[in-house]
């Protein structure tokens, strides 16, 4: 086997040109780890008051229409004061909900009604300051390491979705809600010392009080960015047909056996990818032009959703008397793993290729509200995802969402790529938005 040259593995330059990224980027996987403990440890939660996938389901969809108003409202608070201010605050404001989480676990005050209203606080709060945090990067690092700070961002999501909900479904099935959710609270701490560090940042150029105005201001910007507005598109497409976690419960407890650990496993799975294909960005990185690489990267991720697909097939066709929370489905649960794990690195290749865009290409006096219409994308994508595989799941079968739904990724990013040759043609070396 052909040794791996040093140039194939990430780059860490982006830590060394800057110690304050290096310390935002530290408090932000720390803080995104606990983040996950409390996402996974409140599907299980409501999974056990309710037993119903549709309820789980639900807990993404409560929150679509706030995450995508403060997303909006927090881009354009990142355009008219101080980045830095604005996500310390709205940090704030997470820390405050999850506490609250953890008290009512500790009480024994839980309910269905408090696990919604929390999560939709949490979630609209975590959009303002991924808002501000986003449009604060580009301010940190030179334009030639930004692809590199997107590969780096790639390993906080793996660290953060691969050990955090493996870790919060053996939290929770040793110690408990009450704990995990805990945990998440003193996690959290972290990203404070990583906004508190960093030096005032106000945005450049005419500032723009938010409002309407505002809003329309970068409207009217995407109006006039086709390359950023596709790249938007491919990935609501992608992330509406393509994302079975809301699944995943109900895939452990009757389908694939092993209850919380193989719910917690297979999340995992997803972020296994995104931190492999992170480790070894070193080609990603240079790789010039990142509409082509967006166009292929989702490609090959609605193929592994129809993968995953059918391996749930698979095993209806097996013994379902054989699997519970303790007897579980091995090979079947190793080869979804698998198929989780190529869809995790693909999303995180085209992920690095769409940040590098969205932080070259839009000037930075209209990057805040940018990146809040990117957030309501790349959040409220996976919410659409989850009320698409709850419903479709409800009313026909396990394995037929995430079958059906890469199917559909694979011939509408090819439909709309297609359409648009200008996107193909984007070079990183010439940013055109």
């Amino acid at each position: 086997m052909p040794r791996l040259r040093r140039d194939h593995f990430i780059d860490l330059r982006p830590f060394r040109a800057s110690p304050p990224f290096a310390r935002l980027w530290t408090g932000s996987t720390l803080s995104g780890l606990g983040s996950q403990l409390t996402i996974v440890a409140v599907m299980l939660h409501m999974y056990e008051l309710t037993g119903s996938t549709f309820a789980v389901s639900m807990i993404a969809v409560a929150g679509l229409v706030p995450m995508i108003l403060a997303g909006l409202y927090g881009g354009m608070l990142a355009d008219a004061f101080d980045r830095r201010m604005v996500a310390l605050l709205s940090a704030t404001i997470t820390f405050v909900s999850t506490a609250l989480l953890a008290g009512l676990a500790w009480a024994h005050l839980e309910s269905v009604w408090a696990l919604y209203v929390l999560s939709v606080v949490n979630s609209a709060a975590g959009s303002i300051v991924l808002a501000a945090k986003s449009a604060i990067t580009p301010r940190l690092l030179p334009r030639e390491l930004l692809p590199a700070a997107a590969a780096l961002q790639g390993i906080t999501v793996g660290i953060m979705v691969m050990a955090g909900p493996a870790l919060a479904g053996v939290l929770v099935a040793l110690v408990g809600y009450a704990w995990t959710y805990t945990i998440d609270v003193v996690l959290m701490l972290s990203l404070f010392l990583g906004l508190w560090t960093l030096p005032s940042i106000r945005p450049e150029g005419v500032l723009v009080r938010p409002g309407l105005e505002s809003l329309r201001d970068g409207v009217a910007f995407l109006h006039r960015a086709p390359n950023i507005r596709l790249q938007y598109l491919l990935d609501v497409v992608a992330m509406t047909f393509g994302q079975p976690m809301a699944l995943l419960p109900a895939v452990g407890a009757v389908l694939l056996g092993g209850g919380a650990v193989t719910t917690g496993a297979l999340t995992a799975a997803y972020a296994s990818g995104a931190f492999l294909s992170s480790l070894f960005s070193g080609p990603i990185g240079r790789y010039r032009w990142h509409g082509r690489g967006i166009e292929r990267a989702i490609l090959v991720y609605g193929a592994s959703v129809v993968a995953f697909g059918a391996v749930l097939l698979a095993a209806t066709f097996g013994d379902s008397a054989a699997v519970d929370e303790t007897h579980a489905n091995l090979p079947l649960i190793g080869a979804a793993f698998v198929c989780l794990a190529v869809a995790g690195g693909s999303d995180n290749v085209s992920a690095i290729y769409r940040s590098t865009m969205m932080q070259t290409a839009v000037p930075d006096a209209i990057r805040g509200r940018l990146q809040g219409i990117f957030i309501v994308v790349v959040a409220g994508g996976p919410r659409l995802g989850a009320l698409y595989a709850g419903v479709v799941a409800t009313l026909t079968t396990l394995w037929f969402p995430p079958l059906l739904g890469g199917l559909v990724i694979m011939g509408l990013v090819a439909l709309l790529v297609r359409l648009t040759p200008r996107f193909r043609a984007y070079d990183a070396e010439s940013p055109v938005p």
